[in-house]
C-alpha cells in the first residue's frame, strides 16, 4: 500500500473552514472558494482530496452535493463524508462523484450495519471514520461531528472492522485536531500494530514535514493535511516529497 499525502477541505455553509479540536464555537474561516483550493491541490501534484461536510456531520445528511459533483470533475479522486446515515447516503455520494464515502457517526454506534455496507459496497470504497478522545487512558469515539459522547471505545471498533475486511480507517486525535501541535505518532504507530490489514489515515496536528515522515514511519497508510497547508506552514509539494 503506498504512502498518501491528502489535502483536506473542511466545509460549513459552503466555506472553507477549519475548527479546533471540533469545536464549532472555534471556527477559523479562509478566504478561498473550495473549487479554486481543490484546484490548486490538483495542479500541485495531489491525487486525493479528503472532503468532510461539517454541517451534515452535525445535523446529518450530505448537504453539499453539487459542489461534491464539481470537485470530482477537477481531476482528484474525492474521498467524502458529514452526515452519512443510510445506505442511499451511501449511494448518493458515490453517484456525485466520490472514489470513496466517509462514514462517521454509524461506524461508531451501528456495527452491523457498517459490516454489511463493507460487504454491499466493497471495502476499498468505505474510509471508517474512528475519531477518538483520549478520557482517562482510554480511546472514547464521539459521534455526531464530535459532539455526542458514546459507550465505545476504539479498541473495540478497530478490532470488529478489522475483523470484517475494512480496508481504510481514518483515526483523528480529537485534542490535536487544529491545533498544529503535532500528529499523535504514537496513536498511529499502536493502531498499525493491531490492524497491519487496515490501512490507517492519520490526522490532526500536522505542524511540519517531520509529522508527515513519522506518520509513514509508523505504519499509517495516510496523513489527512488541513490547517497547516492552509496557514503556510509548507506547501503541497514539499508535502508530496516526503
Amino acid at each position: 500500500m503506498n504512502f498518501q499525502v491528502i489535502p483536506a477541505i473542511d466545509l460549513h455553509e459552503g466555506g472553507v473552514v477549519r475548527l479546533r479540536q471540533g469545536d464549532y464555537a472555534r471556527e477559523t474561516r479562509y478566504a478561498v472558494a473550495p473549487l479554486e483550493l481543490a484546484r490548486s491541490y490538483r495542479d500541485a501534484g495531489a491525487h486525493w482530496l479528503h472532503v468532510v461536510d461539517l454541517d451534515g456531520a452535525r445535523a446529518g445528511g450530505f448537504t453539499q452535493l453539487p459542489l461534491l459533483e464539481a470537485l470530482a470533475r477537477c481531476g482528484l479522486s474525492v474521498q467524502a463524508g458529514g452526515g452519512v446515515r443510510a445506505a442511499t447516503d451511501v449511494q448518493r455520494l458515490f453517484d456525485a462523484g466520490a472514489a470513496r464515502v466517509v462514514i462517521g457517526s454509524i461506524a461508531v454506534r451501528d456495527p452491523q450495519t457498517v459490516r454489511r455496507w463493507l460487504r454491499d459496497f466493497g471495502a476499498e470504497r468505505l474510509v471508517l471514520a474512528l475519531d477518538a478522545r483520549q478520557d482517562q487512558g482510554v480511546w472514547q469515539l464521539p459521534s455526531a461531528g464530535w459532539t455526542r459522547a458514546e459507550a465505545v471505545t476504539l479498541d473495540e471498533r478497530l478490532g470488529v472492522y478489522a475483523a470484517a475486511g475494512a480496508r481504510h480507517v481514518l483515526c483523528t486525535d480529537i485534542a490535536r485536531d487544529g491545533m498544529l501541535d503535532g500528529l499523535n505518532i504514537d496513536l498511529y504507530r499502536y493502531l498499525a500494530e493491531r490492524a497491519p490489514q487496515v490501512g490507517v489515515q492519520a490526522s490532526g496536528g500536522v505542524c511540519d514535514l517531520d509529522d508527515i515522515r513519522a506518520a509513514r514511519t509508523a505504519g499509517a497508510a495516510a496523513v489527512i493535511l488541513g490547517r497547516a497547508l492552509l496557514d503556510g506552514r509548507f506547501n503541497l509539494s514539499e508535502a508530496l516529497a516526503c
